[in-house]
């Protein structure tokens, strides 16, 4: 009987941490695409016109959400439910998880989110977000930072270097946003469909932490966490 509840309890972790991550890769560029369109370049260049970067060059986004009638408290352990069931594993991490502060940063991550296989080299970028939840009664504020994109690019890797028969070599980046399109026009990694599509997925990534937060501090994690028990 205890080998039972302790497999069904199991079980039952293994499914709330699932639920609670947040979205792959091929998820994300779904909803990108439904909500900017497939034309990465001409997204990220009509996204150019409601971003800028702030003082220390990184793109960040700010959302206070209220939440009526429930302490500080209270919203720090609905937020340290979703933060322990979402940055669970060794590339999603909790850097930080002060209660009297009420604050809570976490790192993120999204692999691949761009991509790229044509000319001499091949490039695939990842994204850490910095996601940070300061906690007040009645109300929650989340900000999500993205300060580069780290970029895995194989030198000689792409179709052209396979076809000279170059040999491929690796080497791990990281792309400053200044320096990548569209908040310069001239991209710099010469990578700018690559760049237009990494911003986009990186805005729609946003968008889905903050109504993931939102959806947590209104109606709880999984859904049954009243006090009627």
């Amino acid at each position: 009987m205890k080998k039972l509840i302790f497999c069904l309890c199991a079980f039952l972790c293994a499914t709330l941490c699932a639920n609670a991550q947040i979205m792959r890769a091929e998820e994300l560029e779904k909803y990108a695409v439904e909500k900017y369109g497939d034309k990465w370049t001409e997204a990220a260049a009509n996204l150019a016109k409601e971003l800028e970067l702030d003082k220390n060059h990184s793109l960040t986004y700010v959302q206070v959400i209220p939440c009526e009638g429930k302490t500080k408290e209270q919203l720090y352990i609905i937020m340290n439910y979703w933060y322990s069931a979402t940055f669970n594993d060794a590339n999603s991490v909790i850097k930080l998880n002060d209660k009297d502060a009420g604050v809570i940063i976490g790192s993120g991550y999204v692999a691949n989110i761009a991509q790229h296989a044509g000319g001499t080299n091949s490039y695939k970028v990842n994204i850490r977000p910095i996601i940070k939840t300061d906690i007040k009664d009645g109300k929650v504020r989340v900000t999500y930072t993205i300060q580069c994109y780290d970029v895995e690019v194989a030198a000689g890797g792409g179709i052209l270097g396979a076809l000279s028969g170059t040999r491929a070599t690796y080497v791990d980046e990281k792309w400053a946003l200044e320096t990548s399109y569209p908040f310069v026009e001239k991209d710099s990694h010469k990578a700018k469909r690559t760049a237009s599509k990494a911003l986009v997925m990186t805005h729609a990534y946003s968008n889905v932490i903050m109504d993931k937060i939102e959806e947590a501090v209104k109606n709880g994690l999984s859904g049954n966490e009243g006090d009627d028990w």
